[in-house]
């Protein structure tokens, strides 16, 4: 009998710790992936997968929830009425484009020229080109970037200048993609710059910790 109830205190204390465990791990807070670092430990940058190419739904990283949601506008879900999206698309964590300063108050958004990826997918990327684009009057610049994997690549083009000389359809696709994927709203390109100009613009737009 001595040994019986040494034997169910121990499973009672098991069963106590069991629920003490999930009590936790519901408390815990779910990772935000808008705090990982815009740079890898190898000074590369990281992109946040949300919507894949070839995609049509608007699919957005919610900041409340900590979900991948498909975004909705008076209650219904945003389907983009017009070709898919061209590349993955998604955005530069730790990052933030000021509203005092013309952005739009969200991260940098960023378009992988690639394979599909999956939604919240991380991602290193070399960006090549910055589109400068007006939406309503608000900066939403355009970081275009290819993968830092050499094989998930589908053009290879690690700078502007090659763009334009091997592939200088593709900014004419994107451009037009971009200017014309969403008819409710006034989109006004302001131009191209190259990598330097793309990374300059993830630098200054780093978030302050």
């Amino acid at each position: 009998m001595y040994l019986t109830s040494i034997g169910m205190e121990k499973a009672k204390h098991n069963i106590g710790f069991l629920f003490l465990l999930l009590g936790l791990l519901q408390c815990t807070s779910k990772p935000d992936v808008y705090d990982i670092p815009a740079f890898s430990s190898n000074n590369v940058v990281n992109c946040i997968i949300e919507i894949p190419a070839g995609t049509n739904k608007k699919i957005e990283f919610n900041k409340e929830t900590k979900k991948f949601e498909i975004d909705r506008k008076h209650g219904q879900e945003r389907v983009i009425n017009f070709l898919s999206y061209p590349g993955n698309y998604g955005f530069i964590p730790s990052t933030y484009s000021n509203p005092k300063k013309g952005g739009d108050g969200d991260a940098l958004d960023v378009i992988v020229l690639s394979e599909s990826s999956e939604t919240g997918t991380v991602m290193e990327v070399l960006p090549i080109a910055i589109f400068k684009l007006l939406d309503n009057g608000e900066q939403d610049n355009k970081i275009v970037c290819i993968p830092l994997e050499e094989n998930l690549r589908t053009i290879n083009a690690p700078t502007f200048d090659q763009l334009k000389l091997n592939y200088p359809k593709v900014i004419t696709i994107l451009e037009t993609w971009f200017l014309n994927y969403d008819i409710k709203d006034v989109l006004q390109s302001k131009g191209w710059g190259d990598e330097k100009e793309a990374y300059f613009e993830i630098r200054k737009s780093l978030k302050k910790h």
